[in-house]
């Protein structure tokens, strides 16, 4: 069985408020054409099919059209809401969409219930796994306690039940939105750290033939049955040289896996630009970029006068000033920012109340209200 595996479209999403719709749809366009051309027998989407839970109109029309394009091919599709997503929004109408052999896989609840497709080879298991946040979904899986390795571990004890009482030779493959030990982060996913400990070992798939990941947004290999195919576009600059790509998975009849990547149409390459404004004006060796979107890092020891219009004038899709001094006056103190660079929401917000009420650290109680405030906020927005 041949299958298309894909995540973290982000329809909807701007890339530092340039618009890119018109890269989605022709991302879309190129999925359709993929799915054709290669004669996918199913297309995977592990997940943040939109940006946001309130997607814009746009985005919804976006997926609509794909969904009927979809259809009309008679190619199945399986999608899961991802931690962007609102699960409940997502999965409306999900039983009769069913019918047209689109697959909206948003509640906990059935995640032990697969969409079964046949090849000559016999059946394959397709589950699909929602993104599950832990204090939602602890009491549906019968857990009193435990983060998100306890309720993904939980939902693939689920999968592993029903998989056992298939037929002899049944392929598995299991859909599923996390961040699995050992995968390489960007600065353009969402934080799932509050309500438990981000990571989950690779281990907790043990059992299926094949995971496609959603969640990380660079393209990458754990083991040969666990990927993630990353997004489609880049979405942050910290994305600089990723391939992005799709992976093209082969299901064999022995549950054998060899996949490879399609690569996807990007709108514009990415340029990370560092030096002193001068410098980067007239530097000859970096006239390729005048057509890529910039993030451009300046190291002038005083901030130049007017240097985004003056670099936009050379680079007119210069998209992000930065400013990091060479030479830095006075005491040498690293900036706000760098102090805070690979803190969690939650370590700022108590370096906060230690700063405002010096002498007095943060005690279990307070540290335990913040933390559900931040909880209480994440589940708000994943509703």
């Amino acid at each position: 069985m041949r299958l298309l595996h894909t995540s973290d479209w982000h329809l909807g999403r701007t890339f530092h408020r340039e618009s890119l719709l018109s890269a989605q749809h022709a991302f879309l366009d190129h999925l359709v054409a993929t799915v054709r051309a290669e004669r996918v027998d199913a297309v995977l989407v592990a997940g943040d099919v939109y940006d946001r839970a309130l997607p814009s109109l746009d985005a919804v029309a976006l997926f609509d059209e794909v969904l009927h394009r979809l259809a009309e091919l008679r190619v199945p599709a399986v999608f899961i809401s991802g931690n962007h997503d609102s699960a409940r929004r997502l999965g409306v109408a999900a039983g009769l969409i069913d019918r047209a052999g689109i697959h909206l896989r948003t509640d906990p609840a059935g995640c032990s219930i697969p969409v079964v497709l046949d090849d000559r080879h016999g059946p394959v298991a397709l589950y699909g796994l929602p993104y599950l946040e832990p204090a939602l979904v602890r009491e549906g899986l019968g857990l009193e306690r435990g983060g998100h390795a306890a309720v993904l571990g939980a939902a693939m004890d689920q999968v592993r039940a029903d998989l056992a009482g298939r037929p002899p030779g049944t392929r598995s493959v299991v859909l599923a939105h996390a961040f699995v030990t050992g995968g390489a982060t960007t600065d353009s996913e969402r934080d799932i750290t509050v309500g438990g400990v981000a990571s989950v070992p690779a281990e907790v798939f043990q059992g299926v033939d094949y995971a496609a990941l959603g969640h990380l947004h660079g393209c990458q290999t754990l083991t040969p049955r666990l990927r993630y195919s990353g997004s489609p576009l880049p979405y942050s600059f910290s994305e600089a040289g990723q391939r992005k790509t799709m992976w093209l998975v082969e299901l064999d009849a022995d549950g054998s896996v060899e996949a490879r990547r399609v690569d996807c149409p990007t709108p514009r390459p990415l340029a990370c630009l560092r030096g002193r404004l001068e410098e980067l004006l007239g530097d000859p060796a970096l006239e390729p970029h005048r057509t890529s979107w910039v993030q451009a890092t300046l190291t002038d020891p005083g901030r130049p006068a007017e240097p985004m219009e003056r670099l936009r004038r050379r680079f007119p899709h210069t998209l992000q000033l930065l400013f990091d001094p060479d030479e830095h006056p006075g005491d040498g103190a690293p900036s706000y920012g760098a102090r805070l660079r690979g803190r969690s929401d939650l370590e700022v917000a108590e370096g906060f109340v230690r700063h405002v009420r010096p002498g007095t650290g943060v005690d279990p109680a307070e540290s335990g209200w913040l933390r559900e405030a931040f909880e209480s906020v994440r589940q708000e927005a994943a509703q």
